[in-house]
């Protein structure tokens, strides 16, 4: 019996008894084909609605699952496409990074490089019963308001500032998600062909972003705390950027939390250039339960309306929860509304309402307790067992936040090349390049310790990849 039960097999056998039960033939049993094949029901059925969806089987309820009389259309495989190339010759953004990041876990495969919570993790019943709430609400299935739903701008404001501090819920916009608020942020601020500064290394959704709204990206060092500020001003002069776009806290990928002088001096420079902060706060709610008290976010502290603060739900709940606060203030704010609703008009209602149902339970607050455990003890078993295992990889800082680690290789190690490696051997991580512009170092490699399933799991993930470096050694 092989148990390959990843959904791409599944379907290609079910393809196969498609073409053996022929026109309106009745495919086997649920039952007889979970038997068979040795996969959950689960995937079956997913594999199943794949062939709904292209019109290939249809389902009976209590008779089964039926092969479709006629075949659907299909394109023409002939057809000469070519033209296309010379009518797309127009830059576009490399986006393979975050595509990388986005593709589905292979089956067998130690997830090190995913930058979301694994199932395991997340708050699902607490979801699933804001959700059904949401979903009883009168008015949840009517047109949002174009700035977002003012009960959760309301929360937004306070979660960022506090009750008492400067923003109120007029200071903030619903967008979907960090990366959406991020692109409506650079669009809105920055004309194209301006730069942008941005950190180095960076989250590469940053670079992606700034390259698809026509922005030069410019480099900014990063050091263990944090943005090296004291080359902001210069930055500024000479590139012409009237943008930053910087994470302050547990910085993607380097974990490192801007330290108190540096804040003081960044907020200095952005003010001497008449520059706006765009501050991607996305650690905030995954700290560690062995964590200190954490510095206020800049846009607590922004008298003057230089800072523009995103603040994302999903990272700390689900990938599937893109729901984020994208908060400015004055001729900024009107800005950022303005590109928000040419590019989307608004945000689902119903996903802004199961969002404010959540984030207003006490399961909420039950699952960050849960999650701020769960992490220190990933972030725990992931150092332990590299110190153990992996000795010769340098681990640069270990902190209580976030959810990666950030490493570099040894002397003649090239970070691709170990990556498709580790790949063979059976975990994935993240290659340091990816971080960088064009020409940065790539001695780096990234692991994100929350996609895995278990602490158990991580190691084995370690234990893989010391066979993957070993072959370079």
């Amino acid at each position: 019996m092989d148990h390959d039960s990843s959904l791409g097999v599944v379907v290609g056998r079910l393809r196969a008894e498609v073409t053996t039960a022929g026109p309106g033939g009745r495919l086997p049993s649920s039952r007889a084909l979970v038997r068979r094949w040795g996969i959950s029901p689960v995937t079956l059925s997913r594999a199943v609605t794949v062939l709904m969806a292209e019109g290939l089987v249809s389902s009976r309820p209590g008779a089964g699952v039926f092969v479709s009389e006629r075949a659907p259309r299909r394109p023409a495989t002939s057809a000469d496409l070519s033209w296309q190339e010379e009518a797309l010759r127009t830059s576009r953004p490399d986006i393979a990074p975050m595509m990388l990041m986005l593709a589905a876990p292979t089956e067998g495969v130690v997830d090190l490089s995913t930058g979301y919570l694994h199932e395991s993790l997340q708050p699902s019943k607490a979801l699933a019963d804001a959700i059904g709430r949401a979903g009883r609400r009168p008015g949840t299935w009517t047109r949002a308001p174009a700035d977002g739903l003012p009960e959760l701008r309301a929360w937004f404001a306070a979660d960022i500032s506090g009750r008492e501090g400067p923003l109120g819920a007029n200071d903030v916009l619903i967008s979907s998600g960090g990366q959406t608020a991020l692109v409506t942020a650079l669009r809105a601020l920055a004309d194209p062909g301006q730069a942008v500064l941005v950190e180095a290394p960076t989250y590469p959704g940053t670079l992606a972003a700034a390259a698809a709204v026509g922005l030069r990206a410019v480099p900014v060092p990063v050091d263990a705390d944090g943005l090296r500020v004291e080359l902001l001003e210069e930055a500024f002069a000479t590139s012409g950027a009237r943008v930053l776009v910087c994470q302050p806290l547990f910085q993607n990928p380097t974990g490192a939390v801007l330290a108190p002088p540096r804040r003081a001096r960044l907020m200095e420079a952005v003010r001497a250039a008449g520059a706006f902060v765009i501050e991607d706060d996305f650690t905030r709610r995954l700290v560690h339960d062995d964590a200190p008290d954490l510095p206020q976010p800049l846009a607590a502290d922004d008298p003057d309306g230089h800072v523009v603060h995103i603040r994302s739900l999903t990272k700390p709940t689900s990938p599937s929860l893109r729901i984020s606060g994208l908060t400015a203030r004055g001729a900024a704010y009107a800005r950022l509304r303005d590109t928000h609703v040419i590019n989307s008009f608004f945000v689902p209602r119903p996903m802004q309402e199961t969002a404010l149902e959540l984030m207003t339970s006490p399961a909420y607050a039950t699952h960050l307790r849960r999650l701020a455990a769960a992490l220190r003890e990933r972030r725990e078993a992931l150092t332990q067992s590299l110190a153990e295992r992996s000795p010769h990889l340098t681990i640069d800082a270990v902190r209580p936040g976030g959810y990666h680690l950030w490493t570099t290789l040894p002397d003649g190690m090239v970070d691709d090349q170990v990556v498709a490696e580790a790949v063979r051997q059976g975990v994935s991580v993240s290659p340091g390049r990816n971080f960088y512009l064009p020409g940065g170092p790539t001695r780096h490699l990234r692991f994100s310790y929350a996609a895995a399933a278990s602490p158990d799991e991580i190691v084995r993930g370690v234990e893989r990849l010391d066979q993957a470096v070993r072959k370079f050694r």
